[in-house]
């Protein structure tokens, strides 16, 4: 909202601005769009001033309580529910490209953003604009209000910022209004706020060690608060899992009458080839074989994200039958997913990984192998106080020449020098290098991988960014990728 500026003067009403009118309605949009980055601001820092999302109160009653008071937008639409350790913003990612190549409107709700918030609300693949997602708060915040004031007075906190925005996104979603929300959760499953809503479909990624703090210390508690998201009658797709993960799964499916497609036995990866810019698969499901399928992500892992996508769909869409081969390669063949496994600048390489924890690093090691011929590489990686530095920073040795260790712009960012007691036992003290800012970091590790480049093109040299998803984002735009 524009702001008057008390003591100036206020002078005759400015004209039109010269030029031709092209030139004067991109005036117009750029000042709009400043207003409206403006007034986004402002409602980011008043829903930044609530828990964070690593600060949980495991309860779906607020968050509830807000939809009913707002009509349970969350039911207007059919939905697909995402859980799991990693892999999930990909495969959330894949299946809306899938359900929107089939002419459906479609919303997306992913986590975390790398850039802006807006862009964990997307309407038909497109985040909403910095205007829409003040409309969309300035027409939820009464309600959010009335909630918060409720909780208060029962001894409780007011609804956290992971709260309100799954808040905004149902809403945002029935307004539009989109035929298919693909919903990705914060944390777990069974107490996180998305799972007031009831997938059609739930998928659940690989399930690991990850956030023990609040899911459990054991994978069978980790796999039974997932499972939460596995809905009466609802279609379940699971990647290949543990064994007792597995179990957990099949339990939870039997007792709410659910139907199971399981990686390894219904559906599964039939096989892979590296292709220029990323891989081309053939994916197995009840419904047949789909062959030579362009993916243009690289990794393993992404080959089995976009098995898991594929069985969602089929399974939404078509009960199960077979989807239209085109729209399965054009849907496929349009997804992005960036921080993972990112180029953002060449010569030298720079390569963004979002990889946080063991599993995500050990796919991100393969697929470095499989898909990069690095000669040196080096790393430059800021981890989060919570997460277990040591087995991340171990998987990552092999492929790194060196290590420069840093600090991102989160207050739980690990300290660099903390890291580096522990990076020195692995790597050795001369491989380890220590620089508070990211943007130095980066500059340091950029010099250390061409060091010995005696051709001086960076031609095998890279540079790689990981340990966070906040790490990847602050890298992100510093090397001006939005």
């Amino acid at each position: 909202m524009a702001r008057e500026h008390p003591g100036t003067p206020a002078g005759p009403p400015a004209g039109p601005p010269p030029g031709p009118p092209q030139d004067r309605k991109a005036a117009q949009a750029a000042a709009e769009e400043a207003v409206a980055q403006e007034s986004l601001r402002e409602v980011y820092r008043e829903i930044m001033s609530r828990n964070p999302e690593h600060d949980i109160d495991p309860t779906l009653d607020r968050v509830r309580r807000v939809l009913e008071l707002l009509g349970d937008p969350q039911r207007a639409y059919r939905v697909v529910h995402l859980t799991g350790t990693n892999g999930k913003t990909s495969t959330a990612r894949m299946i809306e490209s899938l359900v929107r190549e089939h002419g459906l409107r479609t919303g997306l709700f992913t986590s975390p953003h790398l850039t802006s918030v807006t862009e964990r609300i997307q309407v038909d693949g497109a985040p909403i604009s910095a205007a829409r997602f003040v409309e969309v708060w300035v027409d939820v915040a009464p309600y959010i209000g009335m909630v918060d004031r409720e909780s208060q007075e029962a001894g409780g906190p007011r609804l956290s910022f992971f709260e309100v925005l799954t808040v905004m996104a149902f809403a945002a979603f029935a307004d539009a209004p989109v035929d298919v929300a693909v919903v990705e959760v914060g944390m777990g499953g069974e107490w996180d706020s998305t799972n007031v809503a009831d997938g059609d479909v739930a998928v659940v990624t690989p399930v690991g060690m990850d956030h023990q703090r609040w899911l459990g210390n054991t994978l069978e508690e980790i796999a039974v608060t997932k499972s939460g998201i596995i809905k009466d009658g609802a279609t379940a797709v699971l990647a290949a899992q543990e064994d007792v993960v597995a179990a957990v799964m099949r339990d939870r499916a039997a007792a709410v009458g659910a139907h199971l497609l399981r990686e390894g036995f219904e559906i599964d990866v039939a096989g892979r080839q590296v292709g220029v810019g990323g891989q081309v698969v053939d994916l197995r499901t009840p419904a047949g074989l789909y062959t030579g399928i362009y993916l243009p992500l690289h990794g393993e892992h992404q080959a089995h994200n976009a098995l898991l996508a594929l069985a969602a769909v089929e399974a939404l869409m078509s009960g199960g039958g077979a989807l239209d081969a085109g729209v399965v390669e054009t849907g496929f063949g349009r997804v992005t997913s960036p921080g993972r496994l990112e180029i953002v600048r060449t010569s030298p390489t720079v390569l963004v990984d979002a990889a946080h924890n063991p599993h995500g690093a050990e796919a991100l090691v393969a697929t470095l192998d499989e898909a990069f011929d690095f000669t040196r590489l080096v790393g430059v990686v800021g981890i989060m106080g919570d997460k277990d530095a040591e087995a991340l920073l171990a998987i990552l040795e092999p492929v790194l020449a060196e290590v420069v260790l840093t600090s991102n712009s989160s207050a739980r960012s690990a300290d660099p020098r903390d890291l580096a007691e522990i990076a020195n036992e692995i790597y050795g003290e001369d491989r380890v290098h220590v620089v508070d800012r990211l943007d130095e970091a980066i500059q340091v590790a950029a010099d250390l991988a061409e060091r010995d480049d005696a051709v001086g093109v960076g031609v095998g040299t890279g540079v790689l960014v990981t340990g966070s998803v906040v790490t990847v984002a602050d890298a992100r735009v510093l090397l001006g990728r939005r």
